[in-house]
Parts: structure tokens; sequence; C-alpha cells
């Protein structure tokens, strides 16, 4: 069967709000409950590990912190971990959102830097940047949560997190929120993960060997040729078909 015609088959199966409920688990279930660009950032920057200890997690997190004081925020979540992270890497990131988005929507700080050159690894940089200065904060854990500038493409973390989070903000179906304006779909980069990444290569839409950002950029490429104004619209079809071991 024709590649394009299987993944725009499985698009059309996957758009429903089926596929994300508590049988279909995805973090994107607790960041869709409220709609919220700063929310959603926590929800995605969580999203790695086991999807049940995601979810699990994410729904201990009393959100409206966001807007309490920097005591009561390290009160209440002073026993919050998740793997990597210990209590006071995410209150660092509670303390950390909630100055940046007193001062400016997150949605404001990406178009900063994605603006000028409609990259949207620059609009990323900006993020961890204003995020880093809003809250000085350096462990191992919390710098695996929030991710490095990232200058280069070879051998750099595919900053999927990060473009799932763009995926969610930018894109509107029965997935993804369309919470944000103003950035083209077209821009948008693969958030690779094990997955996409092994079916990519297995259905011959990927040749680089190396899970990293060139890879993520190059299977977007690639995507691109089946629809060149919204090549992420194949990444869910595409996860899915990874963890249900149907491709």
């Amino acid at each position: 069967m024709d590649i394009k015609k299987r993944l725009d088959a499985e698009v059309l199966k996957r758009d429903s709000v089926d596929e994300v409920s508590k049988e279909n688990l995805d973090p994107i279930l607790v960041a869709y409950r409220h709609k919220d660009p700063t929310i959603s950032l926590i929800c995605a920057l969580f999203a790695y590990g086991n999807v049940k200890q995601i979810v699990k997690f994410l729904d201990s997190l009393d959100f409206s912190l966001l807007k309490k004081s920097d005591d009561e925020i390290k009160e209440a979540l002073k026993n919050h971990y998740y793997r990597f992270q210990k209590s006071e890497d995410v209150i660092a990131l509670f303390i950390a959102l909630k100055r940046v988005t007193k001062q400016k929507s997150l949605e404001d700080i990406f178009k900063d830097g994605y603006t000028q050159n409609h990259n949207p690894i620059d609009g990323i940089n900006t993020m961890i940047k204003t995020i880093k200065e809003a809250y000085p904060h350096e462990t191992q854990g919390y710098n695996f949560l929030i991710g490095k500038v990232t200058l280069k493409t070879k051998g750099a973390g595919a900053l999927k997190r990060w473009m799932m989070y763009l995926r969610w903000m930018v894109r509107d179906d029965n997935i993804d929120m369309g919470l944000w304006s103003g950035v083209d779909k077209a821009d948008l980069i693969m958030p690779l993960d094990t997955h996409t990444f092994n079916v990519g290569i297995r259905l011959g839409l990927l040749k680089r060997k190396t899970y990293d950002l060139h890879s993520a950029i190059e299977l977007t490429q690639k995507l691109k040729e089946f629809d060149k104004n919204d090549p992420l619209k194949y990444d869910f079809a595409l996860y899915r078909l990874g963890q249900e071991g149907l491709a």
C-alpha cells in the first residue's frame, strides 16, 4: 500500500476525541481539561516515561498554585517528585512560570524568538532562556526537564517535549488545542520520540539512523511531501502505529 494513503487513512482514524481517553492515555488528556498554555507546558515537559505514571503525576498537581505566592508553592509541592525531578525542581518550574507569565504570555515569548526566521527552535530557545532567568535553579533533574538552548541540530536532543507542546498550541483538531495564533503549522518540527523514530525508519520515511534534532527535521521534511502546510498532522498517527506495534 502507498505510504501516503496509509498515513492519510490513519490520520482520519486517529483524529478523534476517543483517541485520548482513560483507555488511550496521553499527557494531553490533562492539558485538555484546562486548555491553558502554561498548564499545557507543565504537562508537556513532564511527558516522559510511562504514560500511566505521567498522567498520575500530572493529576496530583494543583495548577492553581501558579497564581499563589512562592511560599505557598514551596509548601504545597514539597512532597511532589517525578523520576529525575525532585520536589525542588517541580517547585522551581512552578515559580519560574508564575513569574514569567505575570510579565508576558508564553505565546509572545515564543514569538519573540520565532518571528524573525520562522524557526520554532529560536522560539523554544527564547522560552528556555526566559524561564531559566526568571528563577535561576541548576540541578541535573531541572536541566533535563527544561532542556538547554540548542544551537546545532546534529547530535542535539530532539526537543521532543517542546515540539509536542508547540503541536498542541498551534494545530487545532480533535487532538490538538490550537490555543495560539500567528504561528504557521508548516514551520512546526516533528516531536520525535522512539516510536515515531522507529516507525519513520521502518516505513522508509527516515534515512538517518541517529536519534537527534536533525532526524526530527529530516522526518518533517519528508512528511511535507505529503502535506506541505501541515506535516505534523501525521505525528499522532505515526506515534500510535509505533505504540500499538502496527508498523
